[in-house]
């Protein structure tokens, strides 16, 4: 898919609690680039509407398909540490972007940067291992009430323990363990895609791009999320 892109700009720093409103205001980044966009072409020609997405974490609770993934995943361990690329991440990366068709990345760089540890703001990394062998891992970043995910990855060997679930699952369990009040896991589509699963977790909402209002995925689903207005990035 290509993405129609509204709004970008380049940032080298971004305070905790600005990072929040950041992300309130339906912006993602990758390393030091900041982007958002309320539409893209598919790759049939029709044009989807995106949808950033946050999930409430006081309303979260995991459905029974999403116990049974932590269940089957019992015998892992993990742990989170700040974020830092080696050659195990980087090796894992090249065989996770085999399931990818379109758009294929090209490295890990593309979504982290060269170096998250410098910013723009706290990044941090959830690494799950079987034994000793990395098998999972996800990247996101911390802000003073919120996180939002950047980009997970797995062996794909290992694709019927549902890893990608499951690290959003630790995500959301280590951000209530924090103190946070929302989870940014990244933008779908209004129209039916692959991003789906994204909306099946309780307590997700969906931003009104023209009213800048946060609804519920079943409200904002029903009613339909519009476009939003033509903004300029200096208004965030």
């Amino acid at each position: 898919m290509t993405p129609a892109l509204d709004d970008a700009f380049i940032c080298d720093s971004v305070p905790a609690e600005i990072m929040d409103k950041v992300w309130a205001a339906g912006w993602r980044h990758f390393g030091r680039y900041f982007f958002r966009y309320s539409s893209q072409q598919a790759n049939d020609g029709s044009t989807h509407t995106i949808t950033p997405l946050r999930i409430d974490l006081v309303q979260f609770t995991a459905t029974k398909s999403q116990r049974r993934v932590l269940t089957k995943n019992a015998d892992l361990r993990y742990d989170i540490v700040p974020a830092a690329l080696d050659d195990d991440l980087r090796a894992m990366f090249q065989r996770h972007k085999q399931r990818f068709t379109h758009n294929v990345p090209e490295d890990l760089e593309t979504f982290l940067g060269p170096d998250p540890a410098t910013g723009p703001c706290e990044c941090r990394m959830l690494r799950v291992f079987d034994v000793d062998r990395l098998i999972a891992a996800s990247f996101f970043d911390v802000g003073q009430q919120a996180a939002s995910s950047i980009y997970g990855i797995f062996d794909p060997d290992e694709r019927k323990r549902s890893l990608g679930i499951f690290t959003m699952l630790l995500e959301i369990q280590h951000c209530r363990d924090s103190g946070l009040r929302w989870l940014y896991p990244g933008y779908a589509t209004h129209e039916p895609s692959a991003y789906d699963y994204k909306k099946q977790f309780r307590g997700t909402e969906m931003l009104d791009w023209s009213t800048g209002e946060w609804l519920p995925a079943t409200q904002a689903i029903r009613q339909g999320t519009p476009h939003r207005r033509d903004q300029n990035a200096a208004e965030v």
